[in-house]
């Protein structure tokens, strides 16, 4: 049995119904015991929050699947402790989130959203619209250099402006300017662009001093997770003028936007649409299904996280069985409590 934490894509949904029984936990929040016992997998998704009281409520759990890159919504560390293995869907949406930076990068410099809207209120036919800044001679700091931000460095190789990045670590096989620093990238820099995961590790390491350090003409554009950057900050440093604009796709308390950002005229947002095209969003639907698929036929990951890795190891026990046992129902006097959405 698996249980679904939120509603998915309907093709994700009727893949799932088709080869496994699925109780879905928004709806229900009633389980037997019996069934909380029989419960193996858990389907995730980025707003699903999976800590460790949740896992702990199913003591057969192998897996939680989840749909996304980013899985900071889910204590990977407690489900490894629990030997419960954790898998996401990279890969199959990096050329998609890349693409959208760059297009996020070029509608805030540009001001590509505030040129429209002047010309559909009618204004143009008062005068020209305000010339914007340009990307040329630009430099580009990238924050986080994983598959996202490798796939945003390759596509603005070809544009005229120098690049560098800051990680955790060098990576030797990229042949672009590494900073040991933020604040050192942060003050070398015209345009930040965060494509660094979330996660206690990454929360408000981008806060005032390093917005400030971009200057008034800066750019800040944020493609990552929204807790990266410390919004109220943002918010007062737009404000004040001691940086230039920010285009963001992900936010701190997402839905919510601060309206100091919201109605700022230099800022260009958008509903966290960084992977949201009907190809890619299928495609990482069937890499969650083939995740689970591969775990209970042949007690295999296709992309566990680095967490789970080491529960991957020949040697270590584990406890699948067939498809058929997921089919299996009881009845309902097991409460199950939700941690709060992250929406």
């Amino acid at each position: 049995m698996l249980v679904q934490l939120q509603p998915m894509l309907e093709i994700v949904e009727a893949a799932l119904s088709r080869r496994f029984n699925v109780r879905k936990l928004w709806e229900e929040r009633w389980l037997s015991t019996e069934d909380a016992c029989r419960v193996r997998g858990i389907v995730a998704s980025g707003h699903s929050v999976v800590d460790a009281s949740l896992l702990s409520t199913f003591p057969n759990l192998e897996i939680v699947a989840s749909f996304g890159v980013g899985y900071d919504h889910i204590d990977a560390k407690a489900a490894a402790r629990q030997g419960v293995i954790v898998t996401n869907t990279p890969d199959v949406l990096t050329g998609e989130v890349a693409d959208l930076a760059i297009g996020l990068l070029i509608a805030t410099v540009r001001q590509l959203p505030q040129a429209e809207r002047y010309l559909r209120e009618g204004k143009w036919a008062s005068g020209p619209f305000p010339l914007s800044a340009s990307l040329r001679e630009k430099k580009v700091g990238i924050l986080g250099l994983g598959r996202i931000g490798r796939a945003i460095a390759h596509r603005l190789s070809g544009f005229d402006m120098a690049l560098c990045y800051h990680a955790r670590r060098r990576h030797e096989d990229v042949n672009l300017p590494y900073y040991e620093s933020l604040a050192g990238m942060a003050k070398d820099v015209d345009i930040l662009i965060v494509a660094a995961p979330g996660g206690a590790e990454t929360r408000h390491i981008v806060t005032r001093p390093i917005i400030d350090l971009l200057g008034p003409e800066g750019v800040i554009i944020n493609i990552g997770r929204g807790s990266v950057i410390a919004e109220l900050d943002l918010a007062a440093a737009l404000k004040e003028g001691t940086i230039g604009a920010a285009g963001l796709d992900v936010f701190e308390n997402e839905p919510v936007v601060p309206a100091e950002i919201l109605d700022h005229p230099r800022s260009v947002v958008l509903p966290h649409i960084g992977s949201a095209s009907v190809r890619t969003r299928n495609a990482m639907g069937q890499l969650l299904v083939n995740n689970l698929m591969s775990w209970f036929e042949r007690n295999e990951a296709v992309t566990p996280v680095i967490e789970s890795v080491p529960l991957l190891q020949p040697g270590i026990p584990r406890c699948g069985g067939s498809l058929a046992e997921l089919h299996q129902h009881g009845s309902g006097t097991l409460s199950i409590t939700m941690p709060p959405s992250r929406q």
